[in-house]
């Protein structure tokens, strides 16, 4: 049966983990994987979700499934979480969502009921996106088409060629937006320009598809969310991705939530259904362990605070290390004005520098990063900024 596949080049990501593993160099540099990492370099587990985690082992009583949905808990708060408590489309209860393995599983659950509603339905995503927004809405069966977002030359975005483009979708087509720390260049939409895109959609008729994996990593959970709160309160549906893993640091629990605004409470009730016969279709019932922690941490007013601070000190070192490194490039004489990455958010950036130049770095200095030169931010410190910023310059 199997002897006529052939073999597939790894995960480009994946495989440069595996060569940074294997590398015996002391000074060497992981900016490739989108973890985040304190000043030691190593992923802990928040104290919040510590705390949590604790209450549920000394609580939990069986280990029962929770069904296709997950628990009615963690959905209602998260939803509260991303559209903000009271939000228009809650109180008409015209929200529906599902407990998700991670991001990746909402992405894939709404794909399905995206193909559900219309076969072969066109996705238009950002030039860049993430890599695995493709093969994730792709593999459901829709149509991928791309508008363009930012000029990794000049290192803006391209908000007035990206509208022009988008006046050219139709009604009924889909639009995916990064709500925040846009993976991979940072660049994120003005409150501005998010008023453009909702008047948009509002009036062409397609569906946004707004993905939030960073919610908090940028300027604050409010207002990471203002453009999907915004898009919600402008159109009559609209999908939404959110994932648990960088902001909880809840990464391998794989906790995501994948919500669907309705157009009324009678549509909500059937593509909910079509949603929870995709799930059982797929992986049956999500796991219930990171989501519990999930909602516990908001549901407990301690614990929130807790956790809201946590956040808020893995945010202001992001910052503080973009800031770093515009000034180690500035001392090291790398060239060039690098001013552009402390006025993007989230975790990553493009360098702005050659796939050849990426390859030097890896082989002269083991510092490892894609071909694209998008670079996790967080995977620098203040140990190894220096050496970092000087081998930089070295190949520019």
């Amino acid at each position: 049966m199997f002897e006529h596949l052939g073999s597939l080049p790894p995960d480009p990501i994946l495989g440069l983990l595996a060569s940074y593993r294997a590398d015996e160099n002391p000074c060497k540099i992981d900016l490739g994987v989108g973890v985040y990492k304190d000043e030691a370099g190593h992923t802990a587990v928040l104290q919040a979700v510590k705390e949590a985690e604790t209450r549920l082992l000394q609580s939990e009583e069986t280990k029962a499934y929770i069904g296709p949905a997950g628990t009615p808990g963690f959905n209602s708060t998260m939803q509260e979480l991303v559209l903000g408590a009271g939000h228009p489309a809650l109180e008409d209860g015209r929200v529906r969502s599902a407990q998700t393995p991670g991001g990746c599983g909402a992405l894939r659950i709404l794909a399905e009921l995206i193909n559900r509603a219309k076969a072969g339905t066109t996705v238009w995503v950002s030039d860049p996106t993430w890599a695995n927004h493709v093969p994730l809405l792709g593999n459901a069966g829709l149509k991928i088409k791309s508008y363009p977002y930012y000029d990794r030359a000049s290192n803006r975005l391209l908000f007035d060629q990206m509208v022009e483009v988008l006046k050219a979708v139709d009604e009924g087509e889909v639009v995916l937006l990064h709500a925040c720390c846009h993976n991979p260049c940072g660049a994120d939409l003005s409150r501005e320009q998010w008023k453009v895109l909702a008047e948009m959609a509002s009036k062409q008729g397609f569906t946004p598809f707004v993905d939030i994996a960073y919610q908090g990593f940028g300027d604050s959970l409010e207002d990471d969310a203002y453009g999907l709160r915004l898009m919600a309160e402008s159109v009559p549906e609209m999908l939404v991705a959110a994932s648990c893993s960088k902001n909880f640091g809840l990464y391998r629990e794989r906790v995501g939530l994948a919500m669907v605004i309705y157009i009324n409470g009678g549509s909500a009730d059937r593509g909910h259904s079509q949603m929870l016969s995709a799930i059982r279709g797929n992986y049956s019932m999500p796991p219930s362990h990171g989501a519990a922690i999930v909602e516990s941490i908001l549901t407990d007013a301690g614990l929130k605070a807790n956790w809201e601070a946590e956040l808020t000190e893995m945010r202001a070192r992001i910052n503080s290390l973009r800031a770093g490194l515009v000034e180690g490039l500035t001392a090291a004489d790398a060239g060039g004005d690098f001013n552009f990455i402390c006025q993007q958010k989230g975790m990553f950036s493009f360098l702005g520098i050659s796939p050849e130049q990426v390859q030097q770095l890896q082989k002269d200095f083991s510092i490892y990063m894609v071909d694209s030169s998008r670079i996790s931010i967080a995977g620098l410190s203040s140990r190894n900024m220096e050496y970092f910023c000087k081998a930089v310059a070295s190949v520019l």
